[in-house]
């Protein structure tokens, strides 16, 4: 396994991933599936932006086949207003066939390191209350438990929990 900045090829695996979890999880709270343009212009504004869209791929057996994506990792400003500018708020997903075999972990632990290299002090994590297999990662990685917003989410006709964690980045920004 290989963890690397995304590229237009691993979109598609993105795609999956992204759709995936709309449709069989709790992890986005969306309902709506997305197409590839979506992805695009998603990768585009993370770019733009500076922020790391990172990949774990399997690498591929052989030169004519392409390396298949197993999960992907990102971080996005948390909130718009100035104020916030040193917080991010993160997303790890992971194909479903690939979850429980700590590439959660191993997307994230570069991923919490890029954000202190460009000088960011906070990254939030927003997690559906019951997944405790994600709460659970959160807290081995350091971050701590802040906030629970009790049914603040729908989906698949039911009330849903928000769970905030957060983690104190080692950065140089001062107040």
């Amino acid at each position: 396994m290989l963890i690397r900045e995304a590229g237009a090829g691993d979109l598609p695996g993105i795609l999956t991933i992204y759709n995936d979890a709309v449709r069989n999880t709790l992890a986005i709270w969306n309902e709506t599936e997305v197409d590839l343009d979506n992805r695009r212009a998603w990768l585009a504004d993370h770019v733009r932006l500076g922020y790391p869209v990172l990949v774990a791929v399997e690498d591929a057996k052989d030169a004519a086949q392409a390396e298949q994506v197993l999960g992907y990792a990102t971080f996005g400003d948390w909130r718009a207003w100035e104020g916030y500018r040193y917080t991010v708020e993160h997303s790890v997903y992971i194909h479903r066939d690939a979850r429980g075999h700590g590439l959660g972990a191993a997307l994230m632990r570069p991923l919490i390191e890029r954000a202190a290299a460009i000088g960011k002090h906070v990254m939030v994590a927003g997690i559906e209350a019951s997944n405790e297999a994600s709460l659970r990662l959160h807290e081995r990685l350091g971050f701590q438990r802040v906030g629970h917003l009790p049914e603040v989410g729908i989906k698949f006709g039911r009330w849903l929990d928000l769970a905030f964690l957060q983690l104190m980045l080692a950065s140089d920004k001062k107040a």
